[in-house]
């Protein structure tokens, strides 16, 4: 066939446009065309349909075998045919010979049009699925297209994202045109032929990868993120630790007025982050990660992953938090079954606080150092109910304001508000 200087321009093109090899596009066209042509001429030869990559020429050559005797005519060549295309051809060579048919290029153009299509599909699946399958659990911006039955999806330069229910904030809302930072989960087969790639805003790994944008320590490697515990849209609990002594992991990733911290918390609409520092020690990461809650002791029973934990009464709430979330996260964040208990009822029910507070290795058993603290907990905390806020004694104690209430509603200093006080600053003004 003539030459065909439009087909390589438009190889081209796609190659640039679409990222395809162009011999890769070659080939799918070839092969292409090769189907065509068995297809619309039923030709028993061993033929190969071959393009030039300059000038794109097509041409279809049969594949004939050198022979001393001919059996076949449509694979087998005699010799002395042979020698007179190549002097250099000998027997059992292969001789290609042009076939290519008169209506070859108007018969089979539609045929080989659609099977061209179909390879670049299937060319650009398959990039596709490799550039995003060495991206899982990466970071991608997007934008949001459109939203059907509660799917989002969400545009990633030429890349279709889509966002499931499953993996959405709960509560959170999307709209056309709005911009999302998600994670890659994985790539998969649609029933349309092109991938799925399926991504979250959910999944914990998001909060690390917002971290390592937002927090150049933890990007270069001088800050781990060790460990990542999440209800997504609700709270999260990161354990960080540092390479090097002298940064501060949780300071590098609160930064200075928190501002670090509040892009993370921005980008996630409000949902609260606790940053703990992460320990070898299973005794005091596992104090840290109930942070905020003040931690008096924790025993270890490592055959079943259970730790036993003791707080301040009045702080048995806040170690458990709402709905027993606190406790759930720091679970999930430690890897052990925890047991909280108050102070006062682990003194009843066990020898637990007298070996690991009030024992003479108070100090090394216990994550914070509160052996004398501890001893006088019962005395400085009452405990009512897990509903309730509890409040230091020693500075809302009813009884230790008792002198200076004078009336339900007003407070009175005894220095400048004593009735007595006031009636001899008076009898003194009318002597004088």
């Amino acid at each position: 066939m003539p030459a065909n200087s439009e087909l390589v321009t438009t190889i081209e093109l796609i190659e640039k446009e679409k990222g395809i090899d162009k011999e890769t596009l070659f080939e799918a066209i070839e092969s292409s065309l090769l189907s065509a042509c068995k297809k619309n001429f039923g030709t028993n030869e061993n033929i190969r349909v071959a393009i030039d990559r300059i000038t794109g020429a097509i041409s279809v050559l049969a594949q004939k075998t050198v022979v001393e005797e001919v059996e076949n005519p449509a694979l087998e060549i005699l010799l002395d045919d042979a020698k007179e295309i190549s002097a250099e051809f000998d027997l059992g060579d292969i001789v290609e010979l042009v076939v290519t048919p008169k209506e070859f290029g108007r018969v089979s153009a539609q045929t080989a049009k659609q099977v061209v299509v179909q390879k670049l599909r299937e060319a650009e699946r398959s990039k596709i699925v490799s550039e995003f399958t060495d991206r899982e659990l990466k970071l991608l911006t997007g934008v949001v297209e459109r939203i059907e039955r509660r799917n989002v999806y969400i545009s990633s330069g030429k890349t279709e994202l889509v966002l499931l229910p499953v993996e959405q904030i709960p509560g959170e809302e999307y709209y056309f045109n709005q911009r999302l930072k998600v994670v890659v989960l994985d790539v998969r087969d649609g029933s349309r032929g092109g991938p799925i790639i399926s991504v979250s805003r959910s999944h914990p790994e998001l909060v690390a990868r917002l971290f390592e944008q937002e927090v150049p320590e933890v990007a270069d490697g001088t800050v781990l993120i060790k460990a990542v515990a999440r209800e997504a849209g609700f709270r999260t609990k990161i354990a960080v630790s540092s390479t090097n002594d002298n940064v501060d992991p949780v300071g590098s990733c609160v930064g200075t007025n928190g501002q670090r911290v509040n892009m993370v918390v921005s980008e996630l609409n409000g949902e609260k982050i606790d940053i703990i520092t992460y320990s070898n020690d299973p005794k005091e990461f596992i104090a840290a990660s109930l942070s905020p809650a003040v931690v008096l002791a924790v025993r270890l029973e490592e055959a079943n992953k259970m730790a036993k934990i003791v707080v301040p009464d009045n702080q048995l709430s806040l170690a458990i938090g709402r709905e027993g979330q606190n406790a759930r996260l720091a679970a999930k964040l430690t890897g052990y079954r925890i047991d909280i208990k108050s102070y006062s009822k682990a003194l009843e029910e066990s020898a637990l606080l007298q070996e690991d507070i009030l024992g003479e290795n108070a100090a090394e058993d216990s994550p914070v150092n509160v052996a004398d603290y501890a001893e006088a907990a019962a005395e400085f905390y009452e405990y009512s109910g897990e509903d309730e806020y509890y409040e230091d004694d020693e500075y809302y104690d009813d009884e230790y304001y008792e002198d200076e209430y004078y009336d339900d509603d007003e407070y009175y200093d005894d220095e400048y508000y004593d009735d007595e006080y006031e009636e001899e600053e008076a009898n003194e003004q009318e002597q004088r």
